[in-house]
């Protein structure tokens, strides 16, 4: 079962919320609440630890569903669309500063009732994660942080984003044309890599001229150059409860800048995953979990 939940983030910015459960229950299928109605709800569901998910750069909250749904076997799991992905509101006036994202986060917890939660964030989403969990320690009990870096990663890394944008064949005929291009013939895949081509295929939507990605790619640009350029070793700092830093073997985040992450870390902890690239929870997921699961059971056991 997966159930949508409406959340105000910053400046009125509407935002969906998706809250798993695995096993689904008899009679029940998608459905959707808004936040009073959330925050209605009774019972063990809405008393376990809270645990809120988010996703990277151009991903959505559909990416989190397996971890999610396991997730759900003995904690409350919501991923979030943030601004400009998914299902959340894409609006070209709204802002897409670093703020605004971790505004959104923190409403999100607030509306639904998960503080004091675990973040789970991957990349963008990982920031994301330990600014608010710096900002507001009082809503964060737990962190796991998947393949971000601390370090600026300059202009040069921002002109590539925009090249590779501008590099994209769409719009796709089929999504076979999404998997096979993202997964065998973009200039950034090292080797072919299906998850790859999965993990963008569910970001496409198919309109009246083919397959074109859910977000606006100059949105993507402009959320990315709100961070890029800076180093954010600080808010790593400010960072007081439990952290697990984690990376994939292949991914973006290197062996010692995770180790320093960990260091600046109050209470920061490292795990690594095996023939996994940035995509860390997608191309592994079985490892994914045996990864992040100690981790969790000692910050969300009584």
């Amino acid at each position: 079962m997966v159930r949508r939940i409406d959340v105000t983030g910053a400046g009125g910015v509407r935002l969906a919320a998706w809250e798993f459960a695995d096993p689904p229950k008899a009679g029940l299928g998608m459905d959707r609440l808004d936040g009073l109605d959330r925050a209605e709800r009774t019972g063990e569901a809405a008393e376990a630890p809270g645990v809120l998910l988010l996703h990277g750069l151009m991903g959505r909250a559909s990416h989190w569903a397996s971890t999610a749904r396991w997730l759900s076997e003995r904690h409350r799991a919501v991923a979030l669309d943030q601004r400009g992905h998914g299902q959340s509101d894409k609006a070209p006036e709204a802002e897409y500063t670093r703020e605004a994202y971790v505004e959104d986060a923190e409403a999100a917890l607030e509306q639904l009732g998960l503080a004091p939660a675990v973040l789970i964030g991957h990349a963008m989403g990982a920031l994301t994660a330990w600014q608010l969990a710096a900002k507001r320690p009082d809503l964060v009990h737990g962190l796991i942080i998947c393949d971000m870096r601390a370090s600026a990663l300059g202009a040069a890394s921002q002109r590539e984003w925009e090249d590779w944008f501008k590099a994209w064949p769409v719009p796709f005929a089929t999504l076979a044309d999404v998997r096979k291009w993202f997964g065998e013939d973009d200039p950034w895949v090292e080797r072919p890599n299906p998850s790859r081509g999965e993990f963008y295929a569910e970001v496409m939507h198919e309109s009246p001229d083919g397959w074109r990605p859910v977000f606006e790619p100059e949105q993507m640009l402009k959320s990315r150059q709100t961070w890029v350029y800076d180093a954010h070793w600080e808010e790593l700092a400010q960072v007081r409860c439990p952290a697990l830093v984690v990376r994939g073997l292949d991914g973006e985040l290197g062996r010692a800048e995770s180790q320093e992450m960990v260091r600046v870390l109050p209470h920061g902890q490292y795990a690594e995953v095996a023939d996994a690239g940035h995509l860390v929870h997608y191309d592994q997921p079985e490892a994914w979990r045996a990864a992040i699961e100690p981790f969790l059971d000692g910050v969300l056991t009584p």
